[in-house]
């Protein structure tokens, strides 16, 4: 914690700290299901969906390319296997930085309270 943070702790009320600790920071599972909930929900089912889809089209094109005794063949299923491993990537860190976006609107979220809370005169 920093001065700020000491500052803050000491200007709350013993109900204000016990508010704010219920709002505290969820678990990663939390977070990660976080993703499939809200109006934007349907956004993230796509992404995970998707992204499931590439990485087994991923391992299927990398056994035919492992299986494969025609040099050309191996090429093009190596590309396939490659292309499908990308998406699959990309897909992942579009949602870990939803995850993140998420994260960062629940501090800016928990502030707002706190600066709610320390505004109000009957505190």
């Amino acid at each position: 914690m920093d001065k700020t943070d000491d500052l803050i702790e000491r200007a709350l009320s013993a109900e204000d700290r016990a508010l704010l600790a219920s709002h505290g920071e969820p678990g990663y599972i939390s977070q990660a299901l976080g993703l499939f909930r809200g109006p934007q929900g349907w956004v993230g089912m796509l992404a995970y969906v998707t992204a499931l889809a590439s990485f087994a089209g991923f391992a299927f094109a990398f056994w035919q390319l492992w299986t494969s005794e025609d040099v050309l063949a191996a090429l093009k299923w190596g590309v396939v296997a490659l292309l499908l491993f990308q998406y699959a990537a990309m897909m992942k860190t579009f949602m870990g930085t939803r995850v993140e976006a998420n994260r960062t609107l629940r501090e800016l979220k928990r502030m707002e309270l706190q600066v709610a809370l320390l505004r109000d005169p009957a505190h």
